[in-house]
């Protein structure tokens, strides 16, 4: 239990320090280069949507980011 406890404050932090600094944050670019990624597959795959596409990217690069 702790350790799904400690994944979501580090996840709470990332999102509150991407929001609080913008660009300036470790995390931002990678995070919006997975959400255009995902757009890009959503607009290629006839079975996802841009939106779908673009939030799935972005939280796959931001899972990828709080994990490590």
């Amino acid at each position: 239990m702790s350790k799904d406890d400690n994944l979501a404050k580090k996840a709470k932090a990332e999102i509150s320090g991407m929001a609080r600094q913008g660009l300036g944050h470790p995390s931002t670019k990678p995070v919006l280069t997975g959400a255009a990624i995902g757009a890009v597959a959503g607009i290629l795959l006839p079975v996802v949507s841009l939106p779908l596409g673009l939030a799935a990217g972005a939280g796959i690069a931001f899972w990828q980011r709080i994990r490590r």
